[in-house]
């Protein structure tokens, strides 16, 4: 069984022998690790993919729990649900329902098979749409949308999350709640064609160049923004000479963002596609 850790908190020496070491010692077969110091935020962070017996789960979470109390580092472990169980979705949105009820949809017909157990949000526009749907709401932006990092993953904790989907979720998350949740763990919907098209204003960016087919990014996300080479799925739509420009955003955002989104997450979540050294590969 697979079994991704991941290890985060104030940088020091010594932080990643004791987890090596704890899951050599269960008879675990390494197949990646990635470690990365934040040199001016003085943080380690810290990713290790496993083959162990699944029988010694139990023995890995106590491990790991000694290691957490003795370095300080806030350690995880995870794997992709397995038998009866479905994998658990966290579904952030902001302004935008298109997209985040699209998902809702595809789950509520069983085209993704998993269950909504959460929607955060930095604003209030979309808590109409969890009452809707009856899931649990939280909302973790302050006055001026400004979000409590910190917070999401006490959220997704707590809820016990497989996968967060950023469903137009306009706020960037901080490299510490990436490699927290890292592992191909946090999937993202971008409004544009990456690698050619990155940044908040994709369709207008598109548009200016005369472009006539225009597209979204389904990627898993990464400390490196809107790299490009995590792509889950992407889906485009072409349009004739002369087509506004509001137009093209309407099709994007109505139409094409939502399938796009849906596909991609049913794709993970389905087990369809993983992240391997922040490189996603086929694995059915």
């Amino acid at each position: 069984m697979q079994f991704v850790i991941t290890a985060v908190g104030p940088d020091n020496r010594g932080l990643a022998d004791p987890i090596v070491h704890c899951v050599t010692e269960l008879g675990a077969n390494i197949g990646e690790i990635q470690m990365f110091d934040h040199d001016q935020e003085s943080v380690f962070s810290m990713l290790t993919r496993v083959e162990m017996d699944p029988a010694r789960e139990d023995e890995l979470e106590t491990a790991v729990q000694e290691i957490s109390e003795r370095t300080g580092l806030s350690i995880r472990t995870w794997s992709h649900p397995a038998g009866n169980r479905r994998p658990r979705i966290a579904l952030c949105a902001t302004y935008r329902r298109e997209t985040p009820r699209a998902v809702l949809e595809a789950v509520q017909s069983a085209s993704i098979d998993a269950e909504v157990a959460a929607m955060i949000s930095n604003r209030k526009a979309c808590r109409p749409l969890a009452e809707e749907f009856s899931v649990p709401w939280f909302e973790i932006g302050d006055d001026a949308g400004n979000a409590d990092d910190q917070r999401m993953i006490d959220i997704c904790d707590q809820q016990q999350i497989d996968y967060v989907v950023l469903a137009r979720y306009m706020r960037i998350l901080p490299p510490s709640s990436v490699w927290k949740y890292a592992g191909g763990r946090i999937i993202n919907l971008h409004h544009g064609l990456l690698p050619s098209f990155p940044g908040i204003r994709p369709y207008h960016d598109a548009y200016a160049v005369r472009m006539l087919t225009f597209g979204a990014t389904c990627h898993f996300i990464v400390p490196e923004l809107d790299a490009g080479n995590q792509t889950i799925n992407q889906s485009t739509f072409s349009v004739p000479p002369g087509t506004s420009l509001e137009e093209v955003i309407r099709i994007g955002q109505e139409e094409n963002e939502p399938k796009c989104l849906t596909e991609g997450v049913r794709r993970v979540v389905a087990g369809e596609v993983q992240l391997h050294f922040n490189r996603v590969v086929a694995t059915k």
